[in-house]
């Protein structure tokens, strides 16, 4: 009862922001590379991956999240690069998608017919058309981490007890709800708060940058 919640609050934001950030970050580039390494050289390469991916979504992620956090014990971080890699299949599956999409359009036929390289029209060229929907798709995998990591730190696992995480000073405080509601009240809010933000700045994103695109 004695802690200050402002300060805890403040300082789990650290863990708040920086988890989920790199869970975003890195499951998007791994998401782009194999997305557009799929969606661009179709063939065998993409049923390769795609059949990776089917693997991947044969088990719910959290669940595998849960199960490896728990029975190797490497907390927080050891929860983020699972997430990572249970996430980049998602971004696999939309950036293919979309350079599926724009591989069939004339400016690549186009750079096709004056000697471009496949690397280089995907890169240079399919790349910075499929941004918006990346960009979209990152602030999203945001939202998904912040809630994945809220929730193992909610179970136990992840963050350390005792450590200012908005998930786990949730589950600490839940004893005193009726002496300090703000102590779980007020993380919870953040979380959900957070999230709702990063959903619509995602959306926006997506919108800005695709009537860029389109001018």
């Amino acid at each position: 009862l004695g802690r200050d919640i402002l300060s805890r609050v403040l300082f789990g934001s650290r863990t708040a922001l920086a988890g989920p950030l790199v869970v975003a970050v890195g499951a998007g580039v791994l998401g782009t590379a194999f997305g557009l390494l799929a969606g661009y050289r179709g063939g065998r390469v993409d049923g390769l991956t795609m059949r990776c991916i089917d693997l991947v979504y044969a088990v719910p992620p959290l669940l595998v999240a849960i199960v490896v956090v728990g029975v190797f014990g490497g907390g927080y971080w050891l929860a983020v690069v699972v997430l990572i890699v249970l996430s980049a299949p998602a971004d696999v599956r939309v950036v293919r998608s979309a350079a599926m999409a724009q591989r069939e359009l004339p400016y690549v036929a186009a750079a096709r017919t004056v000697g471009v390289g496949g690397l280089a029209i995907a890169v240079r060229h399919v790349l910075p058309n499929v941004t918006p929907t990346v960009s979209a798709n990152v602030l999203l995998q945001f939202v998904g981490a912040l809630i994945a990591l809220s929730g193992l730190a909610f179970l136990g696992l992840g963050a350390p007890a005792g450590t200012p995480d908005w998930g786990l000073m949730i589950a600490e405080n839940r004893s005193v709800l009726d002496l300090n509601p703000l102590a779980m009240v007020v993380p919870a809010l953040l979380i959900m708060g957070l999230a709702v933000a990063m959903t619509v700045l995602g959306d926006r994103t997506y919108e800005i940058l695709s009537d860029r695109g389109g001018k």
